[in-house]
């Protein structure tokens, strides 16, 4: 092999496979969202099939997002404590989608219980002045 090939490694030869970069820039995302957004209000009649379409695509979006996190930081092992779901999200997800840990998560009064239907269900029972208080955030 000739020395010119073999004088000094690249730095993308250096870099980690398993960390990738997470930074996209802001202008190629303003692009991908635009082009997104006009593409499913070229196929829609109305404003509720819009948020349907950008719902699904913004579900798959996460649920890929997700499944990377959960390789990347658990190895693929699943939580099943809700404390322990909680604290990933606060700090995992979060830093992945906005750059840092979440400042806090503040606790609401409920009621929490699992339930068994196609898969484990959480179901979150908010005490009433929670509701209220999500009511009047509404009517600003």
């Amino acid at each position: 092999m000739e020395t010119r090939f073999t004088r000094g490694k690249s730095a993308i030869l250096e870099r980690s496979l398993t960390r990738p970069k997470t930074e996209v820039s802001v202008s190629a995302f303003a692009l991908l969202f635009s082009e997104m957004v006009q593409y499913c209000q070229s196929r829609v009649y109305s404003v509720s099939e819009l948020q349907a379409r950008l719902a699904d695509l913004g579900q798959g979006v996460g649920a890929s997002l997700l499944d990377v996190l959960v390789l990347r930081e658990k190895n693929g092992k699943r939580e099943t404590k809700v404390l322990n779901i909680l604290l990933f999200i606060k700090v995992s997800v979060w830093r992945a989608l906005f750059g840092k840990e979440a400042d806090k998560l503040d606790g609401f009064p409920a009621k929490v219980t699992v339930h068994w239907h196609k898969g484990t269900t959480l179901m979150i029972k908010f005490d009433e002045a929670v509701i209220a208080r999500d009511k009047a955030l509404e009517g600003r």
